[in-house]
């Protein structure tokens, strides 16, 4: 879970741990970057705006690494507009919730990319 928010990391990793998936965090792109250079995940939820690295920063260099293709990514943001919901598809993100998202959300998103 990439998130500048305590609190949504916190919700997140709640869901996730109750769908039995092992939660990493991470306050920041380029601190998720390092992580995923040292252990792929299988699914990153990932918010937009974010300081350092932003969202859509941090999955450019992430579909760059190598084993990057093997991680499903599901952008998890308040950014709604269209042609941002597109430009994140492009990115590379697999899926899209829009915040507050809830148990019933994240996993229909989860089902659409294959996870869950």
């Amino acid at each position: 879970m990439v998130d500048d928010s305590r609190m949504i990391r916190g919700l997140a990793r709640r869901i996730m741990e109750g769908f039995g998936y092992a939660v990493a965090e991470a306050e920041n792109g380029e601190e998720a970057l390092g992580k995923c250079r040292a252990a792929m995940p299988g699914v990153i939820l990932l918010d937009w705006n974010m300081p350092v690295m932003s969202g859509i920063e941090f999955l450019a260099a992430l579909r760059g690494l190598d084993a990057a293709s093997q991680a499903k990514v599901v952008f998890c943001t308040t950014v709604s507009d269209e042609a941002a919901v597109r430009s994140g598809i492009e990115a590379g993100a697999d899926s899209y919730v829009l915040k507050p998202f809830n148990e019933q959300t994240l996993r229909i998103a989860l089902e659409r990319v294959g996870e869950a």
